[in-house]
């Protein structure tokens, strides 16, 4: 295959699909709690006895659930934070290597909860696959991005998404009752993350460091240019190599903006509170309460096998995902967004209705699926892939880095929000819980239609002018920051 001139080479396609296990890993342990719920329940409900002599009471029984599945998410925001110590102290590559040693940890954990007969063991073990799971999503889009070629950068990347719903689909897959979502395998299910990390660690290996890091990082030029020839398949890499010395030149002259300085400036003020809302419109959205807890949904709305009307999800989650791979470079990324936003606004509202006529009107149940399926469509066209592309745009190197720690840990902290308290609010709205997030999506969906600028096609140039608008004469430090001369 040739894009622009740039072979996919055996060598790339091994490095991006590597890494992209990291993103599949990332999906699996979002989706996998979902399904075996019911099992997982009553795992605490007899060791509670064992302990107790007594039943479990129910607010115990939703209190330890939904710390199960929202420990995930305080996880991940410890590890997105902490993206930047690892990837410029060990490399892009070795530290994806590292990040294993979390995985096997926590398979390891959740693995052997139920022989210790310890609920305990499995929320630490949720705890230390969002650790490692915060990483990935910070070290997996880097390495793609910089060992991918220009012209096919875009398409490679967006890899990473691809990979996370497939790891969904592949736990509710799973999940189901006769395959390990049943009260003897379910600590396999959870602990199943030990396989993807083993072959992990057997090809990395055998991927190279990013050229990037081995040039800007550490002044290895030869080292990079051999690299760059094997994942190009080339002798003549000298347009990548050119590349490179410029983004190290401008790395040099560009100032290294910390995250107390994207608030305190008025330049850098605007982007990072756009940046900071795309990715709460991403997870407060309502998506991961249909990720986390559609099973339990489903059983609500009457359908008889609510395990596959799940994995009906995953599918259209996947389906959409890769429609929206061939629509993002097409369509811009603000039209996309809004049309997302809207959607899943109308689905939500569709699915309040359905929800609450259930006992008037047997057929709302296929309404309901429907509505849900809507739902997850609508966000992978629009709120799924489109704030970490915007978010990417919106700054250059000097403030990127510090821009993504505070937007992955916004998004990571409202994943937390409501892992943790969908299920009490369930319990005090019932049906009409999702009238909240239908508020919340039209809110994001003003807020994007008046502060979110097109971003598709534009120079940081171009973007960071509609910024300095009306801004009284910045700095030139941080005019250079945010308007570097690149290329989007």
């Amino acid at each position: 295959m040739d894009s622009g001139g740039k072979q996919l080479t055996f060598q790339l396609m091994l490095a991006v699909g590597t890494a992209v296990i990291g993103s599949l890993q990332f999906g699996y342990n979002t989706g996998v709690i979902n399904a075996p719920q019911a099992t997982i329940e009553a795992f605490y409900n007899a060791t509670w006895i064992d302990r107790y002599q007594e039943p479990i009471p129910k607010n115990s029984l939703i209190t330890l659930w939904s710390v199960s599945v929202s420990m995930f998410s305080v996880g991940g925001m410890f590890g997105s934070f902490s993206v930047g110590l690892f990837v410029n102290r060990f490399g892009r590559r070795n530290s994806m290597l590292m990040a294993n040693i979390l995985a096997f940890i926590a398979a390891a954990l959740m693995g052997f909860s139920k022989m210790c007969a310890s609920w305990e063991m499995l929320i630490i073990g949720r705890f230390v696959v969002g650790l490692y799971s915060g990483l990935s999503t910070g070290f997996v889009p880097m390495y793609v991005g910089e060992v991918a070629p220009t012209a096919m950068r875009g398409a490679l990347g967006t890899l990473h998404q691809l990979g996370i719903v497939i790891g969904i689909l592949v736990a509710q897959v799973f999940g189901i009752e006769a395959i390990m979502g049943n009260s003897t395998l379910w600590p396999f299910l959870l602990g199943f993350t030990f396989i993807p990390a083993v072959l992990q660690c057997v090809l990395l290996p055998f991927c190279p460091e990013s050229p990037r890091y081995l040039l800007i990082n550490c002044n290895e030029e030869s080292k990079a240019k051999s690299v760059l020839k094997k994942l190009r398949g080339t002798n003549d890499v000298s347009a990548d190599m050119q590349e490179m010395k410029e983004e190290s030149r401008q790395m040099m002259r560009e100032k290294r903006v910390t995250i107390p300085e994207l608030f305190r400036s008025p330049l850098y003020r605007q982007p990072i509170i756009i940046a900071i809302m795309l990715q709460l419109s991403q997870q407060l959205s309502g998506i991961n309460a249909v990720f986390y807890y559609s099973t339990r949904i489903f059983e609500k709305a009457g359908v008889e096998q609510p395990v596959y009307a799940t994995i009906g999800t995953g599918v259209v989650n996947v389906a959409f995902t890769v429609v929206s791979l061939f629509v993002v470079e097409r369509a811009g990324r603000r039209s996309l967004h809004l049309l997302g936003l809207l959607g899943m606004a109308i689905s939500a509202i569709l699915m309040t209705i359905a929800l609450s006529l259930l006992e008037q009107l047997s057929w709302m149940s296929y309404v309901t699926i429907v509505a849900i399926f809507a739902f997850v469509a609508f966000f992978e066209i629009g709120p799924g892939p489109i704030p970490w592309f915007i978010v990417a745009e919106l700054f250059s190197q000097g403030p990127r880095p510090s821009a993504f720690a505070v937007s992955g840990f916004c998004n990571w902290t409202a994943n937390f929000i409501v892992g943790m308290g969908f299920q009490y609010v369930e319990e005090l709205c019932g049906p009409y819980v999702f009238i909240i997030f239908t508020v919340l999506l039209i809110f994001f969906f003003i807020f994007t239609f008046f502060k979110v600028p097109e971003t598709k096609g534009r120079t940081f140039d171009d973007i960071a002018a509609g910024f300095r608008a009306g801004l009284d004469k910045p700095s030139p430090e941080e005019l250079n920051s945010l308007g570097a001369d690149s290329q989007l």
